[in-house]
């Protein structure tokens, strides 16, 4: 677990059966950092891969992350700066979907100030399978 990831823990989960790396707490663990292609990699693919999603558990938001970069405080990947968030690129689904970033920090601040059920934090659908961009974008044009 990152330094940095807070502790979140499922209430449904006894605690000596919890893997926050696999129960979605972790948002980005590093078996999945490893995975994720690098920022503009697949820019000129025509149907990109969706490799993970994240959603609000109480909200219809929902992300699907095509590829990622560690970015520095400026949002750049390619300077010799520390690295202090990570970017993704993708879809994202909220009141519209559109493509664009978003970032770690985002969606681990998101629900700030919420209090009650709304302030469940945003997770990573452990069970999501990685798919084709157009297979999610028919997905949510059936809704």
């Amino acid at each position: 677990m990152s330094e940095h990831e807070p502790v979140r823990h499922n209430p449904n989960i006894p605690e000596h059966l919890r893997n926050p790396e696999q129960d979605g707490s972790i948002l980005l663990p590093g078996t999945l950092k490893e995975r994720m292609p690098p920022l503009y990699s697949q820019e000129t693919e025509p149907d990109p891969l969706v490799v993970c999603k994240f959603f609000d558990p109480v909200g219809s938001w929902t992300w699907y992350a095509t590829e990622g970069s560690p970015v520095d405080e400026d949002g750049y990947v390619d300077t010799d700066k520390e690295k202090v968030d990570y970017l993704f690129f993708g879809l994202v689904v909220g009141f519209v979907a559109e493509l664009g970033h978003f970032s770690l920090e985002e969606l681990k601040t998101a629900k700030e100030g919420l209090r009650g059920i709304r302030a469940l934090p945003i997770e990573r659908d452990v069970h999501f399978r990685p798919q084709r961009l157009s297979e999610i974008s028919r997905q949510h044009e059936e809704i």
